[in-house]
């Protein structure tokens, strides 16, 4: 059974089961040791607060970058441990190494109310292989387990999947059982007219989305580069646009479907890019009919927004992975912003994932994100359920 937070007994007569450990996500970004995009450790916070407020001893473990095994210092937590110790505004315990006998010493001398932090779990292979020995070892820091990192859910890693077998008491933290209850039940409880943007450069990564989708959506908006493509397989002349040549078949075998499935597939009519190569400065807005040979297409154009807005607002529930332009760059993040103020200003249902577009949200207005029903923390992980599939540490917690 799955269990949520609230539903665990924190004040047993038994003193160890007040050891919490929780895998969270802190893969923050990090510059000169400060943390410069806090979004992932604020998202834990509720988890983390619930826990000391039952009196818990609270350990916290996670991963951050790609070590491959190996120690990188450039990858330690402790900048992490730092934020967060702000943002709580108490001290953090911190261990070099998240297996080590100290370690585990750290954390079994803990005191009700405190917080022990644990070194980068990729320092060792055994994260990511999911090694028995390692995981029973992390196992030592807790009796009870909370999975709070939605991010690496669908990872079949030792500190979401292996360390589960370890503990009877085990559950969701608050983010992940927010996190299933819009990108699951939201998903097969989706009041209609549902509409569905989905955006980015590759198709491969987005076919299950949008094949899932077909039973779901009325609409499927397709932006971004991925567009460039669907439009190619309508015979269009995308001139020096990002093109995947390889994907022209599965984007008609695609629009076949949804023929099928009478769901609509909205693509753009009009472009916003560049002449000659990326970063020329020389803009451009065409039509789809009109797409020059040296024409880069690196967002909507103003038909196009018209377009996708007014199906938003017709829309009772949004799903949106994906930006439909070059956001990162001012110039191309017209069309994004205008879609990010149709869902905030429409009373739909909004669920928004993918680290792209979480992004340019958080760049175009501050604090705008919270107008969002939700916006999800996992990449991977979010588009696994919205292609609806399971997650291998949601299944751990269920055994």
């Amino acid at each position: 059974m799955l269990r949520k937070i609230t539903s665990i007994d924190f004040q047993s007569n038994n003193n160890t089961s007040q050891f919490v450990l929780i895998r969270v996500d802190f893969n923050v970004p990090v510059e000169d040791d400060l943390v410069v995009d806090d979004y992932r450790i604020l998202k834990s916070l509720p988890t983390i607060q619930y826990c000391l407020d039952q009196g818990a001893k609270v350990v916290l473990m996670s991963h951050r970058g790609r070590p491959n095994g190996k120690v990188d210092s450039s990858l330690s937590l402790m900048p992490a441990g730092e934020r967060l110790a702000q943002l709580l505004e108490m001290p953090i315990k911190f261990s070099h190494d998240c297996i080590s006998e100290d370690a585990i010493d750290v954390s079994r001398n803990l005191k009700r109310g405190e917080i022990h932090l644990l070194e980068n779990l990729r320092f060792h292979e055994g994260e990511t292989i999911n090694d028995p020995s390692f995981a029973s070892k992390l196992a030592k820091h807790g009796a009870i387990y909370l999975n709070d990192a939605f991010g690496t859910a669908h990872r079949k890693h030792a500190s979401n999947v292996g360390v589960a077998d370890y503990f009877t008491t085990k559950g969701m933290g608050l983010l992940m059982e927010k996190e299933m209850e819009f990108l699951s039940d939201g998903v097969s409880n989706a009041i209609d007219p549902v509409s569905l943007i989905i955006g980015g450069a590759k198709i491969d990564t987005k076919i299950n989305v949008i094949k899932h989708f077909f039973d779901i959506a009325d609409n499927i908006i397709i932006g971004g580069a991925m567009a460039n493509t669907f439009l190619a397989a309508n015979k269009y002349d995308m001139g020096k646009s990002l093109v995947e040549k390889s994907e022209i078949d599965t984007a008609r075998k695609l629009m076949l479907m949804a023929s099928k499935y009478k769901t609509n597939i909205i693509l753009p009519i009009d472009f916003n890019g560049e002449m000659g190569k990326f970063g020329s400065g020389k803009l451009r807005y065409t039509s789809r009919d009109d797409i020059k040979k040296t024409m880069i297409c690196e967002d909507i154009g103003e038909l196009s927004i018209n377009l996708f807005t007014d199906i938003i607002k017709q829309s009772k529930t949004v799903f949106w992975n994906g930006t439909v332009g070059v956001a990162e760059n001012k110039d191309f993040a017209i069309g994004t912003n205008k879609i990010i103020d149709a869902i905030t200003e429409s009373r739909c249902t909004s669920i928004v994932g993918g680290g792209d577009t979480i992004a340019a949200i958080r760049n175009y207005k501050k604090g705008i994100i919270e107008d969002f029903s939700h916006a999800s923390t996992g990449g991977g992980s979010c588009l696994e359920l919205l292609s609806g599939n399971k997650l291998s540490a949601i299944q751990a917690l269920e055994k």
